[in-house]
């Protein structure tokens, strides 16, 4: 039997970290203060864009276009690269193991659609403030949760019972309804929002900076990857026999 490498990335994975890698290389070495300042304006997530009442005449630059695009692009900014390392560190198991189990092309799809569900939660809890959010943390946030879905299921990528091919990436996944009854997801809940609940509302830092951490934003998109899993999953859904069979392991 051939036994897959310790460190198989998913291409997908890869260029999305080397695509986070180039724009802090272009911020941090072709920009200006200036310009960067610019670019945060036109691509970093600021709650203030959608409030007339709380920037000069109503309007920040970018336009429409940035009131949209923006709810994907600040994902893609980091602050320094501590920040990138962190969500990096992250992404690289959880991102593996969803981009595996999703494919490329579903693993992008997931990947923005958590960004924007962590923007929106961010909006709703930071109406007008003209702080800018950037960091794929809400992003990763969604993988983990979608990870949690599947991972721990027998012969799954986080069993010890695993396959050692592909076919551990596509065990069929917890039902919705079923998860909170589980006691390894539950451990994994508790871990989790604990840490989010020290860092956001402590005086802690994931990057060691003064930088506020967008707490709301990573459990916005933590909610969106657990409920919205079974929107992109292409693997086998449990069956009533499965659940049958599981029991008598």
């Amino acid at each position: 039997m051939q036994r897959e490498p310790l460190f198989n990335i998913p291409s997908a994975v890869l260029v999305m970290l080397a695509l986070m890698a180039l724009v802090h290389v272009v911020r941090t070495q072709l920009l200006s203060e200036a310009q960067d300042i610019e670019f945060l304006i036109d691509f970093a997530f600021i709650p203030a864009r959608y409030d007339s009442s709380a920037v000069l005449d109503g309007v920040l630059p970018g336009g429409f276009g940035a009131k949209i695009w923006t709810f994907v692009s600040y994902s893609l900014i980091h602050a320094d690269w501590t920040h990138f390392g962190v969500n990096a560190v992250w992404l690289l198991p959880f991102g593996s193991a969803v981009a595996r189990r999703f494919g490329a092309l579903r693993f992008i799809a997931f990947f923005a659609v958590t960004a924007m569900a962590g923007a929106a939660l961010h909006l709703a809890t930071h109406a007008g403030e003209p702080s800018p959010m950037i960091g794929a943390s809400a992003a990763v946030s969604g993988m983990m949760a979608a990870a949690m879905r599947f991972a721990f299921q027998r012969g799954g990528p986080l069993n010890m019972l695993r396959a050692d091919n592909d076919e551990a990436y596509r065990v069929p996944a917890i039902p919705l309804m079923r998860v909170l009854s589980d006691a390894r997801v539950l451990i994994f809940l508790g871990v989790w929002f604990g840490i989010n609940l020290i860092f956001g509302l402590g005086s802690l830092s994931f990057t060691g900076s003064d930088q506020p951490v967008a707490w709301q934003a990573h459990i916005g998109g933590f909610l969106a990857g657990l409920l919205l899993f079974s929107w992109f999953d292409p693997a086998p859904k449990r069956t009533q026999n499965d659940d049958i069979a599981a029991t008598r392991h």
